[in-house]
């Protein structure tokens, strides 16, 4: 006993003083890290950009949390007078700004298609389908059009902003690069386990591991609440926005992030008492995003990283708009004026039991993928060998579901912007998506930008090898969702297992999502149409000085076209006009494009 009496004397200390032994440790972590943080910024600024970043958006909603818990009454009961102004005007107010913000949106459009003709079919095709959506609705006389226009308002501001300026842009282009990075250390994993020969050869443990690692990583950000804390502070943003219901605006909110059936889990126990709009909603929600674990195995197949990011990102606001213009309310929401609902931390005791959970529960969801990926791939194939037997009875030839599909869903490829000439391809992988899964169709698009970039002939005989640029943009965001018929069994399953007697409700609806789902991807993709910049080549003269011609790349492709556009047979003399005719190597470009692709300038 007494030689245990010390410890118990620390012990009994401990417990007296825990907050203050707290804000001890608290303030000698952050005392280090702020000297950690000077060092970083001292040595080398620009290499610590990041950090810099990171740690003042940390620092802000620190200081806010903090502002917003000592002075918020005071401040609300300040502004009080102005905001019982405010309300006041805002009858009239809200029509103005309204008018003001279409007349600029008109103004911009117009100003920019003048430039890019092209982009005014995605503007249409944009239009079209918020009518179609409309003319599909339950209830026309009950939507809720505060929610369509802000929905879509904040899904064009995020498309502007991650797509037009530069900021947005190299945003989200460093965040895909980190993403990028991150899984790359799947390999130390799974090089480990099987090996770096079937790591490197076999799609199955070269992609599949990823989703493990993405998995384990979730699980370990839910543990320490950071899910829980994003996921708030955006339902918060489109809950204040769009008017919506806090559980439908959390769970949809969840979507960006987490998969079809994990998101309805943060909403769980309201299940049971939300309208037939709000499950609606949800669902819709669910189809019209990817989960974060899937998107990994796509980025590793070589799709954009910050394309998919955007796309989710993008989903969100556009799901709830189009969920509240298929679906309106015409019930009395129990949730309706609740400023927040409660979310838990999960069941784990420690960060290591958390990750060893997210791991677990990534098999069923690689095991469910790898089997979903052998039987879609078989079930396609014995189609299109049914389809060409019986084409061949009536002597068509390559009679397949892809080319069925390329003709069907042509003009809906068209009418987001794709070109005439790529748009059948673009079908193609649209109806992959709808009828198989989505994994299947970023596949086919990931060879098709493996063909571009690495220089191919656009055209091998009558076979499109890829696709543009402009294309592949469109195609990767009118793919970025769930919604395909398979995962109506998924989400199906996944509520029923919660709310068991709501089932009929479930099916009532699904169908209904499902379309909404798919339109609403589409509609990403017209905005991705319509505001989409391309890449610039850059001075073709210049990087045909520094190359070797030994391998070719989309770069080369184009320079090459160029060259050859510019050449001029007459009189059996070739010469060249622009600004090849000033490079006297011109000639020599030319027999060396000449051996990689073929043009009537390299004959003889």
């Amino acid at each position: 006993r007494k030689s245990l009496q010390p410890a118990s004397k620390v012990k009994h200390f401990c417990k007296a003083h825990a907050k203050v032994l707290r804000r001890v440790v608290l303030g000698l972590l952050g005392v280090a890290y702020l000297c950690y943080f000077i060092a970083a910024c001292y040595l080398n600024f620009q290499r610590a950009l990041a950090l810099v970043v990171m740690t003042v958006t940390i620092a802000f909603f620190i200081c806010w949390d903090i502002f917003k818990k000592h002075c918020g009454a005071k401040v609300l009961l300040l502004l009080q007078p102005v905001g019982e102004c405010f309300q006041k005007s805002w009858p009239w107010l809200k029509w103005l700004l309204w008018v003001a913000l279409l007349a600029g949106l008109i103004v911009w459009l117009a100003l920019d298609a003048g430039r890019k003709p092209e982009q005014l079919i995605s503007l249409g095709g944009f239009c079209f389908l918020v009518l179609f959506l409309f003319a599909c609705s339950k209830h026309h006389s009950a939507v809720s059009w505060r929610a369509v226009f802000w929905g879509l308002g904040l899904e064009f501001l995020l498309g502007l902003f991650v797509l037009r300026t530069t900021p947005g842009t190299q945003a989200f282009q460093w965040l895909g690069d980190q993403i990028q990075y991150f899984l790359g250390y799947t390999t130390a994993g799974s090089s480990f386990v099987f090996g770096n020969t079937l790591i490197e050869e076999v799609f199955a443990f070269q992609t599949l591991p990823i989703i493990v690692f993405f998995s384990c990583v979730m699980s370990i950000l839910y543990y320490l609440g950071v899910m829980q804390w994003l996921i708030l502070k955006i339902s918060w943003l489109l809950q204040v926005s769009m008017g919506t219901t806090p559980t439908e605006t959390l769970s949809v909110a969840g979507n960006i992030f987490v998969g079809q059936t994990e998101a309805p889990l943060l909403i769980r126990p309201y299940l049971t008492d939300m309208t037939l709009s709000e499950i609606h909603a949800v669902m819709t929600g669910g189809f019209s995003t990817i989960a974060g674990s899937v998107m990994g195995a796509y980025i590793s197949f070589g799709i954009d990283a910050a394309s998919l990011i955007a796309a989710s990102v993008m989903a969100a606001p556009c799901a709830l708009a189009m969920a509240k213009l298929v679906y309106p309310e015409v019930e009395e929401s129990k949730f309706k004026g609740k400023a927040s609902i409660c979310l838990s931390s999960g069941e784990e005791q420690n960060i290591l039991e958390a990750a060893s959970n997210g791991a677990a529960t990534s098999v069923g969801l690689v095991a469910n993928i790898a089997a979903s990926l052998i039987a879609f791939l078989a079930v396609l194939e014995f189609i299109n060998a049914a389809l060409r037997w019986f084409g061949e009875m009536v002597d068509i030839e390559g009679l397949t579901f892809q080319v069925i599909c390329s003709y069907v869903l042509m003009p809906v490829a068209f009418l987001m912007g794709a070109d005439w000439a790529d748009s059948p391809l673009v079908a193609e992988l649209l109806g992959i998506k709808i009828f198989l899964n989505e994994f299947v169709a970023y596949q086919q698009l990931a060879m098709y930008k493996k063909n571009r970039l690495m220089g191919l002939e656009e055209w091998d005989g009558n076979r499109k090898q890829w696709i543009s640029e402009r294309a592949e943009s469109i195609t990767t965001f009118a793919l970025c969702g769930f919604a395909n018929l398979s995962s109506i069994g998924i989400i199906l399953g996944g509520l029923a297992s919660m709310v068991p007697q709501r089932k009929g409700d479930f099916a009532s609806v699904v169908l209904r999502a499902l379309l909404t789902g798919i339109c609403v991807s589409m509609l990403n993709a017209c905005l991705a149409g319509l505001l989409h910049v391309p890449t610039e080549v850059g001075d073709c003269t210049t990087f045909f000085s520094t190359t070797n011609f030994s391998s070719t790349s989309y770069t080369m492709y184009t320079c090459c076209k160029q060259l050859f556009a510019s050449s001029v047979l007459q009189n059996g003399t070739l010469s060249f006009t622009e600004s090849w005719a000033e490079q006297p190597e011109s000639m020599l470009w030319l027999r060396e494009c000449c051996g990689h692709y073929n043009h009537t300038s390299c004959v003889g």
